[in-house]
């Protein structure tokens, strides 16, 4: 079958992987140059099937109310105006709220973490099959606490994964700093954490820029520099894509069997134009890498400080940090207040916990940063959409929030089988499927 996908970030260029190692005749249309430049282009870079935890829990409601009145909040809801577009943050604020309950909370857990296993043995699939390199560190992932109070409830945390076969164990600082011993010069404030061996790390640009080079070599026809104008429909179904040239200003229409939206936080906008409405609206997430000074104080081992919400990989010679979650609009920019006060703080947490370790200093005192904002693609559940719509030959998957590195490749194969006739093995609930 001709099929198109729409969107080269991490979720799409899975989807045509896996599209065209079942036979089938693959386009991908992306509005950039390269495959993975937004949302997949600087994220945490960490496959991390043990924090596959939804935003929305019993404290979130408290936690959002607090930090609303700082610039630094690890969660800032930043009110849009009621009238217009702006109703629709919310909406999604309030199906949020919804779930901000502890059988939504375990509910939505057993939805993350079985696309998540799914997801990894899809990538440790593709990475044999491939070879990529994207520096994998395969060491697991950290999670450390700063507070009592804090470091007590991580044992509830790691017994709800373990119910749905995740082993994050509960470890003391003692082993926490023999698991990763870069800890050690922050170590008098830690308290303890959670370590879970069977998680790892990659950078998602790396992956999905040398993927889509091994689909174009299997034959997958890429439109760069297209932009995608409208959705077609012919009945009650998609007859065809509009997409435009950014060089040129021409425009084409794309026929084929089936069309999969993949295009992150720009799926919702464009699938209300044919009647069909997802919750899913931009957070939009902030990362800093730094290059590593001293590589041997560096840390190897991938981890989340729970104080700020944040996480840490290292890539090569570079360490990155990624967190910090906005709801405020489509909005990109790096030099507003709020965003420079965001980026700050993540370079002040990395020289916080590892002295010395990065070059973390601002343009102003002679340093080079490399600050990045990209637009996750929230849910109110985290779950993202994956699966048909009601629209006849338009497919979804798209709604994969900070996951989608952790979900990317399963998201690919899942609606590849799907698409040919296949049932995913995963206990996962898939969009438009009934069993």
């Amino acid at each position: 079958m001709r099929i198109t996908v729409l969107g080269a970030g991490i979720i799409g260029i899975s989807t045509a992987w896996h599209l065209v190692e079942r036979g089938h005749e693959v386009t991908v249309v992306d509005r950039q140059e390269d495959a993975a430049l937004e949302t997949s282009f600087a994220n945490a870079a960490q496959i991390s099937v043990s924090y596959c935890e939804p935003w929305a829990n019993r404290e979130a409601p408290w936690k959002a109310l607090k930090w609303m009145f700082s610039k630094e909040a690890p969660l800032l809801f930043r009110p849009q105006f009621p009238l217009g577009k702006g109703w629709r943050q919310y909406q999604w604020g309030l199906e949020f709220l919804a779930n901000c309950n502890d059988r939504a909370f375990e509910r939505n857990v057993q939805q993350l973490v079985a696309l998540g296993s799914y997801s990894h043995t899809a990538l440790k699939e593709v990475v044999a099959a491939t070879g990529i390199e994207f520096n994998r560190l395969e060491k697991g992932i950290a999670h450390f606490y700063v507070d009592q109070k804090s470091f007590d409830s991580a044992a509830d945390a790691a017994a709800l994964m373990a119910k749905y076969g995740v082993n994050r164990r509960v470890v003391s600082k003692e082993e926490l700093l023999k698991i990763e011993p870069a800890f050690r010069q922050f170590g008098e404030h830690i308290v303890g954490g959670t370590f879970t061996a069977s998680d790892e790390s990659g950078d998602a640009r790396v992956f999905t820029q040398e993927l889509a080079k091994r689909c174009e070599a299997r034959g997958v026809q890429f439109l760069w520099n297209h932009s995608v104008e409208s959705l077609n429909t012919a009945g009650n179904a998609i007859g065809s894509v509009t997409v435009r040239d950014e060089k040129t200003g021409e425009t084409s229409n794309l026929q084929s069997d089936h069309f999969v939206v993949a295009m992150g936080s720009y799926t919702a906008p464009l699938l209300r134009t044919v009647g069909v409405s997802l919750p899913i609206y931009p957070g939009k997430g902030y990362s800093a890498t730094f290059k590593i000074l001293k590589p041997e104080l560096a840390p190897q081992v991938s981890f989340i400080d729970d104080s700020v919400k944040c996480a840490m990989s290292r890539l090569g010679d570079e360490l990155r940090i990624a967190g910090t979650i906005e709801v405020g609009g489509y909005d990109l920019t790096l030099d507003s207040s709020l965003a420079r006060a965001r980026c700050h703080m993540l370079a002040r947490r990395v020289e916080t916990i590892f002295p010395g370790v990065c070059d973390t200093r601002l343009e102003s005192e002679g340093g080079n940063p490399n600050f990045w904002t990209g637009l996750r693609p929230a849910t109110p559940t985290n779950i993202p959409y994956i699966g048909k719509s009601k629209i006849g030959k338009l497919w979804v998957n798209a709604g994969h929030g900070t996951l989608g590195w952790t979900h990317g490749a399963g998201s690919g194969k899942a609606i590849a089988e799907l698409i040919s006739g296949q049932k995913p093995d995963t206990k996962f609930g898939f969009y438009g499927i009934t069993a």
